[in-house]
């Protein structure tokens, strides 16, 4: 099972002992390690990455879930109000990006205060104790949660908002007057390219979680190649469930593309 986990430390020193920890942890098979950063709290508010690990298949910061999950960490505590501004938008598309939901990172973020240091990192694991174990000695609080595919689904529900929008304009169109008409088909139209952009974004971002998964699956393999009997059951079961993942995810976005074609097919028999 996938996760996103963020374990609080007093120092920088003890951090960077919970990251190691996590390392030893994922070299007996105990979890698998995606990606992992360590962050500190500045006095402005905002976080500093403080390490982050290439030698995993999707280390860079950039674009990542943890990329995203730290630039949460540094914006402000209490989603539920203070993503009512203007910053709404981005706040969301972070959040989809890192598989959370905002109880996660406020809890996280509200424990993360003035010279503390954090662990966070993209994991699976089928038990909490060998993790809970290692960071509780070292004095670390552990918050995680099920990475969730929020993204996906809210871009499907804004997908099928705009197609609902849009066969109500068209409804409404064929029943309006002449003078209304032309500016009825303008609204359609506007409604149609918004509609494509959410397509191609979907197809867009689909293809990055397939390199993205690609690259979890080619780095588990290479450890499963070494890895004797449960260790390795448990390594190949990771990449089992992590293609069947993926496979669930293309299949959505490839119906939503098939209906798009089947409408437009569609409109040219007309």
């Amino acid at each position: 099972m996938e996760k996103m986990l963020a374990v609080i430390f007093d120092n920088e020193t003890k951090a960077y002992e919970g990251s190691h920890a996590l390392k030893e942890l994922d070299a007996d098979g105990s979890i698998t390690m995606h990606a992992e950063a360590v962050i500190a709290k500045n006095a402005d508010g905002t976080v500093t990455v403080k390490q982050s690990e290439n030698i995993f298949p999707v280390g860079t910061i950039s674009g990542t879930a943890i990329g995203s999950l730290i630039g949460l960490l540094g914006g402000p505590v209490g989603f539920g109000i203070g993503a009512m501004g203007g910053a709404l938008v981005g706040v969301m598309r972070d959040l989809n990006v890192a598989g959370v939901d905002a109880d996660f990172v406020d809890e996280a973020a509200a424990a993360l205060s003035l010279g503390k240091c954090e662990v966070i990192a993209e994991i699976s694991e089928e038990w909490v104790t060998p993790v809970d174990t290692r960071m509780e000695a070292l004095g670390g609080s552990v918050f995680r949660t099920e990475k969730k595919s929020f993204e996906s689904e809210q871009r499907e529900k804004e997908i099928a908002e705009l197609r609902a929008e849009i066969e109500q304009m068209k409804a409404e169109y064929a029943k309006a007057r002449a003078d209304r008409k032309a500016k009825l088909k303008a609204s359609i139209d506007k409604l149609n390219a918004k509609l494509q952009a959410k397509l191609d974004q979907a197809k867009q971002r689909s293809e990055q979680i397939k390199q993205e998964t690609e690259a979890k699956v080619q780095a588990l393999q290479k450890k499963a190649e070494k890895a004797q009997g449960e260790i390795k059951a448990t390594l190949d079961a990771r990449i089992k469930r992590i293609r069947q993942e993926r496979e669930e995810s293309e299949k959505k976005v490839k119906h939503l593309l098939a209906m798009q074609l089947t409408e437009a097919a569609a409109r040219l028999e007309k």
